[in-house]
């Protein structure tokens, strides 16, 4: 089935459809001459009426996109260092790295995840939910580290797909946020839906999905926390969205939070300081999938895997404990690595 996306023209002056288009950045919409193809066959509507790629949008026009198909490709296997944090017949947990894509789409063919996993382990892959994701049954945002399940064979992968919609399979973060949350645990649920203003964001709204994510600050600091996070639903952004929607954005997360917004936060003296973790340091959304816990669907092993943040997410910490910390206070990360008891909110 065919992917479609919906955009609302909320701009009070008027812009080409193809510039406006190419402007949201959005990865399937990568140039103005696949947007001219798809307006040439009639895959892109205004207010569901077929228009010409220089047709200029007026405020509250919507917009229609009818993507096609994707059409095969044959992954190229490529020599991309991959850290395999656990691996048996069945399965493999890998750390992904923060900046790399999980799967081929639109302008984006290789030098991804699944570019990686095809040389590492050749065949002994599942054929993945969805054509040209070999191994995959979930995935991570571009920017965001951490633990993924690689499944070998297709029983494997049904047996995986079905604990993940079962909620068997706990999955925690550690994200740095922007503000202080009052209460330091809870629990947020909302509904989430892709936001129609800017397609390449979700927002909160009642027409969405269903969504629940626990989190308890582990470490404070002042205008920043670093906290701890459960999934409970696994929406698109879910964590990101979250997040922003309580008003503490992940910092780092050039979609859901403005370094003005960052900025605002700290002291006059404290800004341009800011500013240079946000620009020359810190260059994805503070977020990592440190933790994986479930019982292996063949065997019933515990299966309990913890993985570092990577470099740049722990430089941030420093930064933070170097400049905001409270009575001096420092990050004790490998004792928050170690704490594996349950919590709930």
């Amino acid at each position: 089935m065919s992917q479609r996306i919906r955009i609302e023209y909320t701009a009070s002056e008027s812009e080409r459809l193809d510039k406006f288009l190419v402007g949201l950045k959005i990865q399937e919409l990568h140039s103005r001459t696949f947007i001219e193809k798809l307006v040439v066959g009639d895959r892109i509507l205004v207010n569901l009426i077929p228009v010409k790629k220089s047709y200029l949008l007026n405020q509250g026009d919507m917009i229609d996109v009818r993507l096609p198909d994707p059409e095969p490709v044959d992954i190229v296997p490529q020599d991309i260092p991959l850290s395999v944090i656990f691996e048996d017949e069945y399965l493999a947990v890998i750390n992904k790295e923060p900046g790399m894509i999980v799967h081929p789409g639109y302008g984006n063919a290789d030098n991804t995840l699944v570019n990686a996993i095809v040389f590492r382990f050749g065949e002994d892959l599942s054929s993945g939910r969805e054509p040209n994701r070999p191994g995959i049954v979930h995935r991570l945002d571009r920017g965001t580290s951490g633990l993924m399940i690689i499944t070998k064979d297709d029983a494997t992968q049904a047996l995986v797909c079905d604990m993940f919609a079962r909620r068997n399979i706990r999955k925690e973060y550690l994200a740095i946020i922007s503000g202080i949350p009052d209460p330091p645990s809870g629990r947020i649920e909302t509904n989430i839906t892709r936001s129609m203003a800017n397609p390449r964001k979700m927002c909160v709204a009642e027409e969405g999905k269903w969504s629940v994510t626990d989190y308890q600050i582990v470490h404070f600091y002042h205008f920043f926390a670093l906290v701890r996070v459960h999934l409970l639903t696994g929406r698109m952004h879910q964590i990101r969205i979250h997040f922003a929607h309580m008003g503490f954005p992940v910092l780092g997360d050039l979609l859901y939070n403005r370094i003005n917004y960052v900025r605002s936060l700290v002291p006059d003296n404290m800004k341009r300081k800011v500013t240079d973790l946000l620009y020359n340091q810190l260059l994805h959304q503070a977020l990592h999938a440190y933790r994986l816990r479930f019982h292996h669907p063949v065997t019933g092993a515990e299966i309990d895997l913890v993985a570092p943040p990577p470099p740049d997410f722990i430089q941030a910490i420093d930064w933070l404990d170097s400049n905001f910390a409270i009575d001096n206070q420092k990050t004790n990360l490998n004792l928050i690595l170690s704490d594996k008891n349950e919590w709930e909110c």
